[in-house]
C-alpha cells in the first residue's frame, strides 16, 4: 500500500548514508585516518578488535576539536573543510562531505574525545542510535580519539554481510598501508587484538629524493610496508612539467605480480583507482610485461586541486580529471622514460645469443630413406585398454613389427602426427593433406571443457602434491583462503595458511598437473577476493576455468613425442568446439594437397 510523502527521520537518513560511506570497518578506518591527517597529526595510533567490528579506535596528536564543536562534529553535513562552492571545486583536504562521523554515530556506539592546545583538559561526547550526549570532562592529551564499538549493532541485516574477523582485519590493514604510504612524514602504529602489527616511525625524507643517499632514506617507509624486495627492484620516478608532478617508485618487470596487490596510485595524497591513470600505467609497461602479470608501483601525482574533481563518489576513491588526455600522456611518458633502462644496464643476453657455438644452430639432419620408409611416414604404438578406448603407450613397450599407415584415416579427421615445429605447432597428415595445430591453444580448449564437465558434476579430481608449494601472500589472500575453503575444495585446491604471510598449496586438480601451483592458486584467490565465491562460481565461472585451463595446457617449447602428439589429436577430435581456444583463436588449420601443389607449382 503506498504511503504519503514524508521526511525521513535523521537517524534513518544517516543509516542510509552509512551504507554508502561506511561499507565495512575498513571504510570507517579510512575516514578516521583522513580526518586525523586533515587535523595536522604527526602521530596516529590505530587499535582494532575483532577485525574492527568489535572495536575500532583511532587516536592522533592533531589540533583537536573545541568543546562547543564536539556535538556539531557528529551531525550530518557539518564540516570545517569547505564553506562554499568555490571550496568544493578546489578541495585540498582529504575529507569534505561532513557525512562520515554522522554515519558512524548512526550504526555504532561512538565515543569522541578531544582536546585543543587552548584547553586544560579534554572533553568527551558519546553517541548511540543517533542520540548525542552533552560534553563531559575527560583526561586527554592534545589531539582527538574516536572509538567505535559494535559496528552495525543496530542494523543486523547490514552486519550479516560483513566477512569473518580475519577478512575484515585484512581490509583494515590494507587501508592502513595505503594511508601510511601516502604520508611518510607521519608516524603510524596498528594493533589488532592487543598485538602490535605495524610500528612505523617518521620517514626522514619525502618519497622522491635526488641522490643515492636520499633515495635510500626515502625507501624506508615503502620498504617497511612492501618489503625490501620491492625496494631493490624499483626505479625512481620523478618529473615536473608545467603544473604537474609525478614522483615515486615503479618496479621493473622482473618484480611483476600475479595480482594488483602492489599498485598504489595517489592524487594529491589521496589513494584512488582511476581508469585514465590505470590505462596509462598499463601502456607504459606493455612492452616489458607479460599480459597476465601486473606491475608494482607507488606513485604520487600532484596537480592544482581545481584540475581534478574528487566529488565523484561518496567513498572518494574515484576522481575525474579536467584534462584527462593530457594527464594520460604525462603519466605514460614519465613512466615509460623511467622504465627505459639503458642497454648497458641490462643483462648481456643479446650478445650471448650472437656468440652461440655452431652446435646450437638449428640445421636439417640427413634423412635415410629405406624401402619401408617410402611406404609410410611414421609409426604409432598404441595399446587397447579393457574399456575399449585407445591409450597412448608410455614408450617403454618394445615396438611391434613395422606395419604401414592404416588406410581408413576417415576415422581420424585430424590425421596422424608427423613432427613438431619450433616447439609450438604439430604437423599432421590426414586424407586431405597437411594439418597444422597450435598445441597450446588446442590443449587449452581440451582442459577447459574437461574442467567445465567435472565442475558441473562436482567431481574435479584432486592430486596431492608430494612436496607442498609455499609462497608469500598478503593478508587479504590469507583471509580469502580461510574464508573460502569450501569453494577452493570444490575447485580441486587444498590451500592452507602456514603463517600470517605464507600459504601452502597441498593439492590441486589433476587436470592442472602441468601448471605451476602458485600461479594457479593465486589466480583463483584473486577471483575469490575481488568477486566473492558466489559470483566466481556463477557469472564468472567460465572466465575462471578458462584461466585455469591456460595454466594446465601444455606450454610452448615443450618437446612432445609422436605418441603424445597423436594423443592430443585424438582428444581434439572428441572435444566440443576444439576448433577454437578459450580466447577465440583457431587451434588448427588444414592445407590441402591442391594448395600445397599450387605453392610448389606442381603440374605446371
Amino acid at each position: 500500500m503506498p504511503h504519503s510523502i514524508q521526511l525521513l527521520p535523521d537517524l534513518l537518513i544517516n543509516q542510509i548514508a552509512a551504507g554508502e560511506v561506511i561499507e565495512r570497518p575498513a571504510s570507517a578506518l579510512k575516514e578516521l585516518l583522513e580526518n586525523s591527517l586533515d587535523a595536522g597529526a604527526t602521530d596516529i595510533a590505530v587499535q582494532l578488535e575483532g577485525g574492527g567490528i568489535k572495536l575500532l579506535r583511532v587516536r592522533d596528536d592533531g589540533k583537536g576539536i573545541a568543546k562547543n564543536e564536539l556535538r556539531l562534529a557528529l551531525m550530518r553535513h557539518a564540516t570545517s573543510k569547505i564553506a562554499s562552492l568555490d571550496d568544493l571545486q578546489q578541495v585540498v583536504s582529504m575529507g569534505f562531505r561532513g557525512e562520515a562521523l554522522a554515519s558512524m554515530a548512526a550504526v555504532a556506539q561512538l565515543t569522541l574525545t578531544s582536546r585543543t592546545a587552548r584547553d586544560t583538559h579534554g572533553w568527551k561526547v558519546e553517541a548511540t542510535d543517533g542520540q548525542i550526549s552533552e560534553p563531559a570532562p575527560a583526561s586527554h592529551a592534545q589531539g582527538t580519539c574516536i572509538e567505535l564499538r559494535e559496528l552495525y549493532f543496530n542494523t543486523p541485516a547490514r552486519r550479516k554481510f560483513l566477512k569473518s574477523e580475519v577478512t575484515e582485519f585484512a581490509y583494515c590493514e590494507e587501508t592502513f598501508k595505503r594511508i601510511a604510504l601516502s604520508r611518510p612524514n607521519v608516524a603510524f602504529s596498528l594493533q589488532h587484538n592487543g598485538r602490535t602489527i605495524w610500528q612505523l616511525p617518521v620517514s626522514p625524507l619525502p618519497l622522491a629524493g635526488e641522490g643515492p643517499g636520499e633515495r635510500v632514506a626515502a625507501l624506508q617507509r615503502v620498504a617497511a610496508l612492501l618489503g625490501d624486495e620491492f625496494g631493490h627492484a624499483a626505479v625512481p620516478v620523478s618529473r615536473n612539467a608545467a603544473n604537474l608532478s609525478l614522483h615515486g617508485l615503479a618496479a621493473l618487470s622482473a618484480y611483476s605480480r600475479a595480482t594488483r596487490d602492489a599498485q598504489y596510485f595517489f592524487v594529491n595524497g589521496r589513494f584512488v583507482r582511476d581508469k585514465v591513470a590505470s590505462h596509462a600505467l598499463r601502456q607504459a609497461y606493455q612492452d616489458v610485461l607479460h599480459h597476465q602479470r601486473h606491475p608494482a608501483f607507488v606513485l604520487f601525482l600532484e596537480l592544482p586541486p581545481e584540475q581534478v574533481d574528487v566529488n565523484v563518489h561518496p567513498a572518494k576513491s574515484e576522481v575525474r580529471f579536467r584534462e584527462s588526455q593530457g594527464i594520460h600522456q604525462f603519466i605514460f611518458h614519465t613512466l615509460q622514460q623511467a622504465l627505459a633502462i639503458p642497454a648497458s644496464g641490462q643483462d648481456a643476453r643479446a650478445p650471448a645469443l650472437q656468440q652461440q657455438p655452431a652446435s646450437f644452430i638449428p640445421r636439417q639432419q640427413n634423412m635415410r630413406l629405406g624401402a619401408e620408409q617410402l611406404n609410410a611416414t611414421y609409426q604409432v604404438w598404441q595399446t587397447q585398454t579393457e574399456s575399449g578406448k585407445w591409450a597412448v603407450d608410455s614408450g617403454n613397450t618394445p615396438p611391434a613389427p613395422y606395419s604401414p599407415l592404416p588406410t581408413p584415416q576417415e576415422e581420424f579427421p585430424l590425421g596422424f602426427a608427423l613432427a613438431q615445429l619450433s616447439g609450438i605447432y604439430i604437423l599432421a597428415q590426414n586424407t586431405q593433406g597437411l594439418i597444422v595445430v597450435d598445441m597450446h591453444a588446442a590443449h587449452e580448449r581440451i582442459v577447459y571443457e574437461k574442467l567445465k564437465t567435472a565442475l558441473d558434476a562436482e567431481q574435479i579430481a584432486t592430486q596431492p602434491l608430494l612436496i607442498p608449494v609455499t609462497f608469500y601472500a598478503d593478508a587479504l589472500e590469507v583471509a580469502t583462503v580461510e574464508a573460502e575453503q569450501a569453494t577452493l575444495k570444490k575447485l580441486g585446491f587444498d590451500v592452507a595458511p602456514l603463517s600470517p604471510n605464507t600459504l601452502a598449496v597441498r593439492a590441486m586438480p589433476v587436470l592442472l598437473k602441468q601448471s605451476e601451483a602458485e600461479a594457479a592458486a593465486r589466480d583463483v584467490l584473486d577471483e575469490l577476493r575481488e568477486f566473492g565465491a558466489s559470483r566466481t562460481m556463477t557469472e564468472r565461472r567460465d572466465e575462471l576455468l578458462a584461466t585455469l585451463a591456460c595454466h594446465g595446457a601444455v606450454r610452448a617449447n615443450r618437446i612432445l613425442s609422436i605418441t603424445e602428439m597423436n594423443a592430443l589429436l585424438r582428444e581434439m577430435e572428441q572435444t566440443e568446439r576444439s576448433g577454437q581456444c578459450n580466447h577465440g583463436r583457431p587451434t588448427w588449420f588444414q592445407l590441402s594437397m591442391g594448395e600445397l601443389d599450387k605453392m610448389f607449382m606442381r603440374g605446371k
